[in-house]
């Protein structure tokens, strides 16, 4: 029969970058997911911010960065200020402290319509997935390989796995919803 092995995959590496899109959306909330993105320029070279630092939740609204090498802690301010990411950074004895300002409603509704375009995004890769499927199908009916019910049946299937990770993807939009507009 028809091996769904390759849609599936390509499904679960949607989902999985969908994931990590929304946690780079800020919630009023510490997390350090948000920094995820961002990329210090150290000895001339652009690293992750979680390979020059730690970084751990100090409170609700705040986060402690440690850089592993203190010559870096200018570099770290740079690159979280450049990110634009609408966070406070304050420089202390013991490293960087990213505040959270409490967010506005417009604020708010833009991060959720944010969170929606991730998702939409995310759900044409999965159409792009799906129609490659449809177009292998046909040609396999085509060639001979497959009948009419077959062809159906497993274009069924195929729907079957599009439409759950359709789901997924919504329940994710949902909770982020929730979480920004809060």
């Amino acid at each position: 029969m028809y091996d769904f092995n390759p849609i599936k995959k390509q499904l679960a590496g949607v989902e999985e970058w969908a994931k990590k899109e929304l946690q780079q959306i800020r919630t009023g909330q510490a997390s350090p997911a948000i920094l995820d993105g961002v990329k210090v320029e150290v000895y001339g070279a652009p690293m992750s911010l979680k390979e020059v630092a730690s970084v751990v939740i100090e409170g609700s609204r705040t986060l402690r960065i440690v850089p592993w090498d203190k010559s870096q802690t200018k570099e770290v301010e740079k690159a979280i200020t450049v990110a634009n990411l609408g966070l406070s950074v304050v420089v202390d004895d013991q490293g960087l402290r990213v505040n959270f300002p409490e967010l506005t409603a417009d604020r708010r509704a833009s991060f959720a319509k944010l969170a929606k375009d991730k998702i939409e995004e995310a759900k044409k890769q999965i159409r792009q997935h799906r129609d490659v499927v449809i177009k292998d199908l046909t040609a396999k009916e085509k060639a001979g390989g497959y009948g009419k019910d077959d062809i159906f049946r497993l274009k069924g299937d195929a729907q079957k796995l599009i439409d759950a990770c359709v789901k997924n993807l919504d329940v994710m939009y949902e909770k982020k919803e929730k979480e920004v507009l809060g």
